[in-house]
């Protein structure tokens, strides 16, 4: 794998996080199995090249629940993320670039654009 030097320290990899919400995969049945043949493609491509470290779809028949310190357990969520849904593929990558690059291939496997967020460098992990 490609090293990369920053102030991470020598031969730091980022994770990214390339998503997409379930609204932009607005596909027909066949569209949608050709689109979901492309992205495991996609994900095979990631997993050779040893960059894939997770990812899949939020299970939208499963709602959300918030759990507090003592075990609370209460349905729903924040509500700044009520609607957090879709697909989610983290990457392990030397550079943004390398995730732009990516998250093109993955925009075209499914038909719609992809977000890219980083993840934040923490040396203890």
């Amino acid at each position: 794998m490609p090293s990369v030097q920053s102030d991470q320290g020598a031969d730091a990899m980022a994770k990214y996080l390339i998503s997409f919400p379930s609204a932009a995969m607005a596909l027909s049945g066949e569209e949608l199995q050709a689109a979901a043949t492309a992205a495991h493609a996609v994900v095979q491509e990631a997993k050779d090249a040893g960059v894939w470290v997770f990812g899949g779809g939020i299970d939208e028949s499963v709602p959300p629940v918030m759990v507090d310190g003592d075990g609370t357990v209460t349905e729903g969520t924040y509500p700044q993320t009520r609607r957090l849904e879709g697909g989610y593929s983290i990457l392990e990558l030397p550079s943004r670039e390398a995730a732009l690059e990516w998250a093109a291939k993955m925009a075209v496997a499914c038909r719609c654009a992809q977000e890219v967020r980083a993840f934040q460098y923490d040396p203890a992990v």
